[in-house]
């Protein structure tokens, strides 16, 4: 009994400690966006500042997953509803500095999301966090070819707007 209520002393503040530094990293922020923007340039969100505008799930199959997942994260076009972002095109840059250009039209007739879940936990940067664009392929499967795929950015850190 005492060895049991020991390992626990010792696990407790881990735990507190580890959550702390969650709840931390998702107040940092993860996202510059910057051009056509009304609040002006540039813009920086955190996770916390993502998950307050509404939110959307896909699920689907990815090339870059076995089977099916779980996407959680904003419309691409309520981000740029909510900044004021105007613009034809929508680069969007990676950690590594991987860059694709999204055509702005593909926000509305594709309805790809900004994710920062998969399957229900914050996507760390080993996990292509912690913001990844999904498109929703299962739905449309139109949507499953080279071009889509390549527009689909992971470890995003930020978009130009232009």
């Amino acid at each position: 009994m005492i060895r049991k209520i020991a390992k626990l002393l010792f696990v407790i503040p881990f735990v507190f400690i580890n959550t702390t530094v969650f709840a931390q990293d998702l107040e940092k922020q993860v996202l510059t966006v910057s051009g056509g923007t009304a609040a002006g340039d540039p813009v920086q969100l955190s996770i916390q500042d993502l998950e307050a505008l509404p939110q959307i799930e896909y699920v689907t199959a990815t090339p870059w997953h076995d089977g099916r997942v779980t996407f959680k994260g904003t419309l691409l076009s309520d981000l740029m509803d909510h900044l004021g972002a105007k613009g034809e095109n929508a680069e969007i840059i990676a950690l590594n500095d991987y860059r694709a250009v999204l055509p702005v039209s593909d926000f509305a007739e594709h309805a790809p999301i900004l994710a920062y879940q998969l399957n229900g936990k914050y996507m760390r940067i080993r996990d292509k966090g912690p913001l990844f664009v999904i498109y929703p392929f299962d739905d449309k499967p139109e949507l499953k070819t080279e071009v889509h795929y390549s527009r689909s950015v992971w470890q995003v850190r930020s978009i130009v707007v232009e």
